[in-house]
């Protein structure tokens, strides 16, 4: 027989996850690529390295940051998935 636990703090640290991917991490993330598109208009900021940061610097960050926020979903969705098949299991669902 495998084990099949979830206890509260388990339940409490999923749902912390969950509403900072959903909340503050998110917001922060969208608030980054409004300042690097801000910065990334020549009208706005210009120069030689002000160049440079809109040719590579800032395209290479926002496809990180691009990722990271479908990791964090992904993470976010696996672990309530993971969860509900625990709590099923436990007979608690």
């Amino acid at each position: 027989m495998t084990r099949v636990l979830s206890t509260e703090q388990a339940k409490a640290s999923i749902q912390q996850i969950q509403r900072t991917i959903a909340g503050p991490l998110l917001e922060q993330i969208r608030t980054l690529d409004a300042h690097g598109r801000t910065l990334s208009d020549p009208n706005v900021w210009d120069g030689v390295l002000a160049s440079e940061f809109r040719g590579s610097v800032w395209p290479q960050t926002k496809a990180a940051l691009d990722r990271l926020h479908s990791q964090l979903e992904e993470l976010r969705a696996r672990i309530e998935v993971i969860n509900d098949n625990i709590m099923t299991a436990g007979g608690n669902r």
